[in-house]
């Protein structure tokens, strides 16, 4: 049987209940396209984050790797399709959950400007879509702990030679974060139509070796 890791973060400091953990922790033992779903949260800290992550990979072996975190006022699952190799939380005004605030450091000094992400992106938001979810794709994944661990992972994968398939989805704020004064009006979703929507995306991902070519219609994600 194939396996999938899926990780996700707890909570920082934008939000007091991150839907990628509780998303990761529901999908966690399910079987999707006949393969074992394995997720484990994160520590949401630059450099700690990927450690943690390259551990899971040498733990779990995974044939796919899909890395989930939230991008408050998206009003869709989002699959992110490019990873830069810079970090800029010091724009945001916020710090890691260590404490650490980057202003413009690379993730790898050695490494590219960016990876693409491996899995069939596509596909995935074809099949979200299909299952009812709404999906886009993006090329903006910000400068935070998510921009970092997509990269960091993406170039671990690169210089090992690991036969591992990776690619990272933001999801929309919580209904109850989205409650929150601070964040009225912005648009959220529930876990179990994250769930949903993350299954459908797995399962494309299993099952498309190479990515659609079938066209969509899009919005700008920001």
């Amino acid at each position: 049987m194939s396996k999938v890791l899926v990780t996700g973060f707890g909570p920082y400091a934008m939000s007091p209940m991150n839907p990628a953990q509780l998303t990761a922790e529901a999908l966690d033992g399910r079987v999707i396209a006949d393969a074992e779903v394995v997720s484990r949260i994160v520590p949401g800290a630059y450099f700690e984050s990927i450690a943690a992550t390259v551990q899971a990979v040498e733990q779990e072996q995974p044939d796919l790797l899909i890395m989930l975190g939230e991008f408050g006022g998206r009003s869709m699952i989002t699959v992110e399709r490019l990873a830069q190799n810079v970090n800029d939380c010091a724009r945001y005004g916020v710090a890691d959950t260590a404490g650490k605030v980057l202003r413009g450091e690379p993730t790898a000094p050695e490494g590219p400007v960016a990876y693409w992400a491996t899995t069939p992106n596509r596909a995935m938001v074809v099949a979200m879509r299909r299952a009812g979810v709404p999906a886009d794709l993006s090329d903006a994944a910000g400068t935070f702990v998510c921009i970092h661990l997509m990269y960091g992972m993406l170039h671990h994968i690169a210089i090992n030679d690991l036969p591992i398939r990776a690619g990272w989805i933001h999801l929309p704020f919580l209904p109850e974060v989205a409650a929150l004064d601070q964040n009225l009006g912005a648009p959220s979703m529930s876990v179990e139509t994250m769930a949903a929507g993350l299954t459908a995306g797995i399962e494309a991902a299993l099952m498309h070796t190479a990515d659609t070519t079938e066209a969509f219609p899009s919005r700008l994600q920001v």
